[in-house]
């Protein structure tokens, strides 16, 4: 599969399309004070930002990292869209966005995910990409419906 990553065009309107199924996607498995996921307002912000992907005119999956601190990032939005899952999508987003960190000198990149089976495969995603568990950071709190996960990021 040809795929291209890049900065998310905010004026496309699948792109919001694709935002808001993935609201959609993590309402019925999430209570909402644990539904930690930006909109488009939030992923507007200055200290976002958002990549896509496109397998050729089709949003296949998304991936932001948002500033938290100097030097230390969260990683939000990942989302692959349901008829890209299993093909490497989520892969080389995640790869994407951990080298941007990397050419930006940001030493740590952390993100909250569900702790119910619908994250599983995101949860295993990460964790093979180095993740390791944490406690809460930047906002959060303790939450039993949250896992939190950091790495480093190597740099030169």
């Amino acid at each position: 599969m040809r795929l291209t990553i890049h900065p998310a065009d905010f004026g496309d309107p699948a792109l919001e399309f694709f935002l808001e199924a993935h609201l959609a996607d993590m309402a019925p498995h999430s209570p909402v004070e644990s539904q930690h996921a930006l909109d488009l307002a939030a992923l507007r912000q200055p200290t976002v930002r958002l990549w896509v992907a496109r397998s050729e005119q089709r949003i296949a999956g998304s991936c932001a990292l948002a500033v938290l601190a100097p030097g230390h990032e969260e990683l939000k939005s990942m989302r692959t869209d349901p008829g890209f899952r299993g093909q490497g999508v989520a892969t080389r987003l995640l790869r994407h966005a951990m080298a941007s960190a990397k050419a930006r000198q940001v030493a740590r990149i952390s993100l909250e995910t569900g702790a119910m089976e619908f994250f599983s495969p995101a949860r295993a995603l990460y964790a093979k990409h180095g993740f390791e568990p944490c406690q809460p950071f930047g906002s959060y709190l303790e939450d039993p419906n949250s896992v939190y996960m950091t790495r480093a990021v190597e740099l030169p």
